[in-house]
This record gives C-alpha cells, sequence and structure tokens, in this order.
C-alpha cells in the first residue's frame, strides 16, 4: 500500500505565497515523476507542474515563473512553492507519484487527497 499525504494549503491574499508538500510512504521502490494537479469548481483536472527523478521540471504556462516544483528523492517528498498567488489559483491541489512498488512491479499513479488553496482578499 502506497499513500501520499499533502500538507500546505489554506487561505492566503492574491500576490501571497503559499508552499505544499507531499510525502509518499508505504510500499515503495523508486518513484519516477511527481508532481501537482489542481481542480477548480466546474473545471477539469489540469496538470500544474511536474518534476522528474532526475530534476527536470514541466509547468503549466499559467503558472510558469510564479510556481517552483522541487523534490526530495531521499524522502520521497515534492514540494510546490507558490508565489505571486492569482485568485484564478484558487483549487484544491492533488500530488502524484509514478510509484514502483517492487523491483518486479510497473510504476502506477498514486495520487493524495487534495489540499484546498483559497486565493482571496
Amino acid at each position: 500500500q502506497v499513500q501520499l499525504l499533502e500538507s500546505g494549503g489554506g487561505l492566503v491574499q492574491p500576490g501571497g505565497s503559499l508552499a505544499l508538500s507531499c510525502a509518499a510512504s508505504g510500499s515503495i521502490f523508486s518513484i519516477n515523476a511527481m508532481g501537482w494537479y489542481r481542480q477548480a469548481p466546474g473545471k477539469p483536472r489540469e496538470l500544474v507542474a511536474s518534476i522528474t527523478t532526475s530534476g527536470g521540471t514541466n509547468y503549466a504556462g499559467s503558472v510558469e515563473g510564479r510556481f517552483t516544483v522541487s523534490r526530495d528523492n531521499s524522502k520521497n517528498t515534492v514540494f510546490l512553492q507558490m508565489n505571486s498567488l492569482k485568485p484564478e489559483d484558487t483549487a484544491v491541489y492533488y500530488c502524484y507519484g509514478e510509484v514502483r512498488s517492487s523491483r518486479y512491479a510497473g510504476h502506477f499513479e498514486r495520487w493524495g487527497q487534495g489540499t484546498q488553496v483559497t486565493v482571496s482578499s
């Protein structure tokens, strides 16, 4: 069993910053890509940022230059630093990881439970 546990969401004013973290635990042999999606009310889930094991990153155009994704491979943890937040960043943020549970298993996507980020004055 693999669990991803997020923390760090909350309420922030426009222009403010928040930091999210997500730690994977359980039966983990390795993790390929990790990252973050978000879903606002009435909208589909969208990719925010992803990061490979070697540190290669990919960002949605709407967050590039404001958000930074990073990871600590030794702790199976992925982070999302969000700066210059806008009301349109309001959403539930979900972390994910492509987890391999054993040497003989394939990689499967595992998801966190989601954390609410609200940007409002």
